[in-house]
């Protein structure tokens, strides 16, 4: 266990100790504002405040997490080693940076309550980010500093064995619309068939009559082959069905359609599944929780993991709609047209709530890459070195890779040829070391 000395214990001082103690090093942590507890304690130990005790392991801290609620916070930005930094706090520290005051400003998403510009669907944007901006979205930069951490760590109390994680992966299938042309209605198949003739596509309209007379498989429908993969790997793919109304921004099947209904049971009994939100329920609290006691009883279990429509979050209201609910967890943040790590980490992290000061129950899994992101990538060869890129920087710190595909993205249509060996390059790279 590590013993932490500091002035004040607070909920954002605790809340980034143990994301980066526990959940990425796998060490408990506790803290004490008594001196003669810390000098006590015989096993590992720091100070994390303004002056050093004596000799001891000692990081000097940055106010942040000492304050409350939002402040105009200056950040200077610093190479350090092969990764980037900022909140220096001089050369009398153990190291040169507070981390843990970094790592609190990433993973709270601090910036994203401050002003800033949004896309037509209202969200936050990659461009908009202080990592992006600062050039280090792509690096899991909060585990690399934990590591960082680490290694001072063991220098100074070399007998302290620490536990080892491995990289792992956590494959996302997105399912806003599960059929292409099946399951539609006559209305919706009606209006499907106006808009492909006015407009002379008329090998769309071969296609949509093929499929529903049953002499083509639908597009959409690539269950059957993500199924065969997941019964080779080790690790459980969750899907997201939409089952929101239809509307401008949501055009999925009716959940009241029997074969539907059929089809997400017979996907959950091979893989998890979670809701994916409708995007007016992003923003309406009975909307949502009418599509996840639809689910519910769809599963016949307790619904644990949404992902909002469009990527779409509103902080901190989106999440506080979900804590509501009891949902247990999100696969919402991260960027659709661009890799990276919104929150800094490839490690789950709990939701922190700036406006209350609190540490929520929801877990946060942040996605690293979405299928989209990859379309920018012209050529087979450079979407895998990009893939194989944000691979490596998840390995190098024995992370969980969690990217996003949807069930479309693995059919014939050329605009994804290829992604099925994506796909697959993300699975075996579990099994490479």
């Amino acid at each position: 266990m590590l013993l932490v000395y500091t002035h004040k214990i607070s909920p954002r001082l605790k809340y980034v100790f143990k994301h980066i103690c526990t959940r990425i090093l796998g060490i408990e942590v506790s803290f004490t504002t008594k001196i003669e507890v810390f000098i006590a304690h015989d096993s590992m130990k720091m100070s994390y405040t303004k002056q050093q005790l004596g000799n001891e392991f000692f990081i000097k801290s940055h106010e942040i997490l000492f304050e409350q609620g939002l402040s105009d916070v200056e950040i200077h930005m610093h190479d350090w080693g092969q990764t980037k930094c900022f909140f220096y706090n001089g050369e009398k520290s153990a190291m040169p940076f507070d981390i843990f005051s970094a790592a609190f400003y990433l993973l709270s998403r601090y910036e994203e309550y401050l002003p800033h510009v949004k896309d037509e669907f209202g969200r936050f944007t990659a461009t908009e980010s202080l990592a992006y901006k600062k050039g280090f979205l792509h690096q899991p930069v909060v585990d690399i500093w934990a590591y960082k951490f680490k290694d001072a760590l063991q220098k100074q109390f070399p007998e302290f064995e620490f536990p080892t994680r491995t990289y792992s992966i956590k494959p996302i299938i997105d399912v806003p619309s599960a059929y292409s042309y099946k399951l539609k209605g006559i209305m919706r198949t009606l209006g499907g068939v106006i808009k492909d003739f006015s407009r002379f596509r008329f090998i769309s309209l071969y296609r949509r009559f093929m499929v529903i007379l049953g002499f083509k498989h639908d597009p959409f429908d690539t269950f059957k082959y993500v199924i065969n993969r997941q019964k080779t790997s080790n690790f459980k793919f969750l899907f997201f069905f939409l089952i929101g109304d239809y509307s401008t921004y949501d055009k999925g099947i009716n959940h009241n359609k029997k074969k539907f209904v059929s089809l997400i049971k017979y996907v959950a009994d091979y893989c998890k599944v979670g809701l994916k939100i409708s995007f007016f329920a992003i923003e309406d609290e009975a909307i949502l929780k009418k599509e996840k006691l639809r689910m519910e009883d769809i599963l016949n279990t307790n619904l644990k993991a949404s992902r909002q429509s469009f990527s779409k979050l509103n902080l901190p209201e989106s999440y506080r709609n979900l804590i509501t609910l009891e949902i247990q967890e999100d696969y919402t943040m991260g960027y659709v047209n661009q890799a990276g790590f919104r929150a800094g980490s490839c490690t789950p992290f709990l939701f922190y709530d700036l406006d209350y000061e609190v540490q929520t129950p929801l877990k946060v899994n942040s996605y690293h890459l979405m299928d989209y992101a990859l379309l920018k990538n012209r050529s087979l060869l450079d979407k895998k070195k990009a893939l194989n890129e944000i691979i490596y920087e998840i390995k190098q710190v024995n992370g969980e890779f969690v990217p996003v595909f949807h069930n479309y993205t693995f059919s014939d249509d050329d605009r994804w040829k290829g992604f099925k060996e994506l796909f697959n390059i993300i699975l075996d790279s579990a099994n490479e070391f």
